[in-house]
């Protein structure tokens, strides 16, 4: 999914999961403000094999969980491994926060 695509889905008032898979240090510089309504999920990948059950939990619910990291290598790599074990409707934010920042949200800091 690219940030336009999310834009969108945040203007119509889709509800999601947005789940950031940075580290906390990464977190702490910026992260993609969600509407009411999105579910704003932070799992590290560094993190995700101990707290899995969380994003189970997460998807659970039948929303759409929506990945981001800071370019989208990360994010990509734990939907692959939430899509292989039988999480569905997961989707990868491509180019990640960084491109957010670019096409979406300026006000984003770039790092």
């Amino acid at each position: 999914m690219n940030p336009v695509d999310l834009k969108q889905k945040f203007d119509a008032g889709e509800k999601l999961i947005l789940l950031d898979v940075r580290e906390d240090d990464e977190r702490k510089t910026c992260k993609i403000e969600p509407p009411a309504g999105v579910v704003d999920l932070h799992i590290p990948m560094s993190t995700f094999g101990e707290r899995f059950e969380e994003a189970r939990n997460a998807a659970a619910s039948g929303l759409p969980i929506v990945l981001y990291c800071h370019h989208g290598g990360r994010s990509m790599v734990v939907a692959g491994w939430l899509s292989r074990r039988k999480i569905r409707n997961v989707h990868n934010l491509d180019g990640g926060i960084d491109r957010w920042s670019k096409q979406v949200d300026p006000a984003v800091p770039r790092y």
